[in-house]
């Protein structure tokens, strides 16, 4: 499963994900450590680092390398610097990892539930973890968790840091890079299921006079348009140009992005081609802050995160919470520098907990009660068929079809981590999976989906 991330990553095609599934979304690096750019294309990361120029890059399930680095996902060119911006995946997607054996946990023979689905156990999440770490050497510190109808199952496997073995947990704090995708398109189909907002609301409306749309022969780009991946806006801005390419995101402010709507071009009909664009959602959840007369922080907060009372996803850290967070590694286990985002925190600033993560998916799933029901329901419905992935797209979630189970998901990176959310709304059965690395974790979400214990 779907930000551009770079790390010393090798493909692999082991297990595919659901429904033949290419990221979506990027990983981003940046620096040193090679820069991971959401992802999720979709779902989610984006990167940045040391790397060589590459023009128009190819939009899902490229692999490329940049000097020492092979990176998976997209690869934009700010200035000089090649950077991969988020890497989420959708599909058969090539895996920039290294997969050892199937893990050696045993399946343990329990009654299936309501769903008909076995029970995972503790002991399958933990073997799959235990061949993610200490086999694939592709984190150095994960949390996976189910939730079902009949309660939770969370584990967590590896350690803080070289530095700290104390393993991670469920309040264990992650960046979730692209993620917060679906948390920008839960705030949009709140607005409009009340009626307060429309799909086909022009995005200029909101802006008002702090900026100019571009148009096309015509035709204006939407909040829908935005919230699909399909308004022709690029995957990011051309003057995005970060003073450090460690933190890519940090210094590109309002200024910035008005003065690049101001100025663009669009290259193709509105609405014309699914292309995964975080500037796109950085600017959706730009503009659903302006329109609110606040900060976007401020607004997820009210609106999504005390309402379902998801006390530890922010985006400024707490000193409690920080002392909370998990070091970031980038794809080779190196140390990574945390991201921070001003304008375009809407496409990957929050960082959460598997916790609250697991509160978020129970509340998409109908089984914790709560005033967003009929928003995230609107959310999960297909708006537009994505012909590349072969899947559908509803509100910022990646909707995937494998036999007769649906599943709804987003995957997102950053340059020091990775995360999965998804779930079967049928089943009603949900996954979270947060790493304190680059190196994506649809694989394990996957498997724990389909059952794939390796015996």
């Amino acid at each position: 499963m779907e930000p551009e991330p770079v790390a010393e990553v090798e493909p692999v095609v082991e297990p595919e994900p659901i429904a033949e599934v290419e990221p979506v979304v990027e990983v981003e690096r940046v620096g040193e450590a090679e820069p991971v750019v959401e992802p999720e294309r979709v779902g989610e990361v984006e990167r940045v680092g040391e790397a060589e120029p590459v023009v128009e890059p190819e939009r899902v399930g490229e692999v490329e390398r940049v000097g020492e680095v092979e990176r998976v996902g997209e690869v934009e060119r700010v200035g000089e610097v090649e950077r991969v911006v988020e890497v989420e995946r959708v599909g058969e997607v090539e895996r920039a990892v290294v997969s050892e054996p199937v893990a050696t946990a045993e399946s343990v023979a329990e009654p299936a539930g309501e769903s008909g689905l076995q029970p995972v156990s503790e002991a399958q999440i933990r073997g799959l973890l235990a061949e993610f770490v200490d086999g694939g050497r592709q984190s150095v510190g994960v949390v996976a968790a189910v939730t079902t109808e009949e309660g939770r199952a969370v584990v967590g496997y590896g350690r803080l840091s070289a530095d700290d073995p104390t393993p991670p947990g469920a309040d264990t704090v992650f960046e979730i890079g692209s993620v917060t995708k679906v948390f920008t398109s839960t705030l949009l189909a709140d607005l409009v299921v009340r009626g307060d907002l429309g799909l086909d609301t022009p995005v200029q409306t909101l802006l008002g006079a702090a900026a100019r749309m571009p148009t096309r022969d015509g035709a204006e780009i939407t909040v829908g348009h935005l919230a699909t991946h399909n308004s022709g806006l690029p995957r990011l801005p051309d003057n995005l140009d970060p003073a450090d390419d460690t933190n890519p995101y940090a210094d590109y402010d309002t200024e910035r992005l008005h003065a690049f709507l101001s100025s663009h071009e669009l290259r193709r009909d509105i609405g014309e081609a699914v292309e995964y664009s975080n500037f796109g959602y950085g600017l959706l959840g730009h503009a659903l802050a302006l329109r609110a007369g606040t900060d976007y922080e401020t607004l997820v907060t009210e609106r999504i995160l005390e309402p379902l009372q998801m006390h530890d996803t922010v985006i400024e850290l707490t000193p409690s919470l920080r002392e909370r967070l998990a070091p970031g590694h980038d794809g080779r286990l190196r140390p990574a520098a945390n991201w921070d985002f001003t304008a375009l925190a809407g496409a990957g600033a929050l960082r959460s907990t598997v916790d609250d993560m697991l509160t978020f998916v129970d509340a998409n799933m109908g089984l914790r009660e709560s005033p967003l029901g009929a928003a995230m329901e609107f959310a999960h419905a297909p708006q537009v068929p994505d012909p590349t992935l072969g899947m559908d797209l509803g509100l910022g979630w990646v909707i995937a079809v494998e036999g007769d189970r649906r599943f709804v998901w987003h995957n997102g990176a950053t340059g020091g981590y990775s995360s999965f959310v998804g779930f079967d709304p049928e089943a009603r059965e949900g996954v979270v999976v947060l790493s304190n690395s680059a190196n994506l974790v649809d694989s394990v979400a996957y498997r724990l989906f389909t059952r794939d214990f390796g015996g």
